[in-house]
């Protein structure tokens, strides 16, 4: 096996989100000049939300590192947020390897050798003191686990609605994203069916977006299921077993908004310990797992729901990871 260099560094902190990039700064401060190495691109969970969504959150609640998230609007939009954390990378020189993947921490004595590999397949390892891992994710969509999930028509992301104009499509979910899609579709002259487990409405949609839903479902105009799940997806149809009886409806797309889920397979591959409810083991005084000298920051941290964690909230982790390192690395 070809021997590599390692890259030393004092701080790398996987994935470039707002809850990594606000390690990143916390960390700066410290003077460690910390590393980002990004699978994807800067902030790329927001990139793949849909291209016209507005925050629920207001902008003082997206800042990062104290830097003012200024709008002309009480809600930022998708591309307000892209370019304020686009700019606070640039502006504060956070040092991003973006579109290159770790695919292994191990302890080194004091240290760890972090693998990775570039987007062109490039072997690359660091040796580094600290690791924060702030992977989010956007990459690990709630799977179905039914026949035909992973044909083409199938989606676990929406971004807009105009390529759906006249289309059939099941949304299967009924978080604030599949009523959102609904809409959205619906406007644009999709056929939309929304396919949920659940017998009513979910309690955290958006007070003032659910009447407008209702009164397109009396209408007729948008099609509710409840009680009901897709138990195969053909190429021209979906299997739906409801309350009562399975029915076959007619379907070009479906857009399964069913949520996302943190990476737990690859924290336990590199030895953090995971809690019996399959949570990663950590000390929210600190953020610090089980393996001193990694820490966790943002969405995966989260513990029994993945929604548990917002920007709002994972943006101080970074905080927290640098007071104890202060605590540490100065005394």
């Amino acid at each position: 096996m070809e021997t590599i260099n390692p890259i030393n560094e004092k701080a790398i902190i996987i994935g470039a989100g707002p809850c990594g990039l606000a390690a990143a700064l916390e960390l700066q401060q410290l003077g460690l000049s910390p590393l980002i190495i990004e699978s994807r691109n800067i902030v790329h969970s927001i990139s793949q939300y849909p291209t016209y969504m507005r925050f629920f959150s207001t902008p003082e609640l997206l800042e990062i590192g104290g830097i003012p998230f200024t709008t002309a609007n009480d809600k930022p939009t998708r591309q307000e947020a892209l370019a304020y954390y686009r700019t606070v990378t640039l502006r504060h020189d956070i040092r991003v390897n973006a579109f290159e993947t770790v695919t292994d921490i191990q302890p080194e004595g004091s240290r760890f050798r972090v693998t990775s590999v570039t987007r062109f397949g490039e072997a690359k390892q660091y040796a580094c003191d600290t690791v924060v891992i702030a992977s989010g994710y956007f990459d690990h969509p709630n799977s179905l686990g039914i026949p035909g999930e992973e044909t083409g028509k199938v989606s676990h992301f929406f971004r807009e609605s105009h390529p759906y104009t006249r289309t059939k499509v099941a949304i299967i979910g009924g978080s604030n994203s599949a009523i959102d899609a609904a809409l959205e579709l619906e406007r644009v002259g999709a056929e939309v069916t929304v396919i949920y487990r659940g017998e009513a409405y979910h309690k955290g949609i958006k007070p003032w977006v659910l009447p407008l839903f209702e009164g397109l479902v009396n209408k007729g105009k948008i099609n509710m299921r409840f009680c009901s799940r897709v138990v195969r997806i053909d190429p021209a149809s979906i299997l739906v077993e409801g309350p009562e009886e399975a029915e076959t409806i007619p379907n070009d797309f479906v857009l399964a908004l069913t949520g996302f889920h943190p990476d737990r397979e690859f924290l336990a591959k590199i030895g953090v310990r995971i809690e019996p409810d399959g949570s990663p083991h950590f000390n929210d005084n600190t953020m610090e797992t089980n393996i001193p000298g990694v820490y966790l920051a943002g969405v995966v941290a989260s513990r029994l729901q993945a929604n548990e964690v917002f920007i709002e909230t994972g943006r101080h982790h970074g905080r927290l990871i640098a007071e104890h390192l202060s605590s540490t690395l100065f005394r």
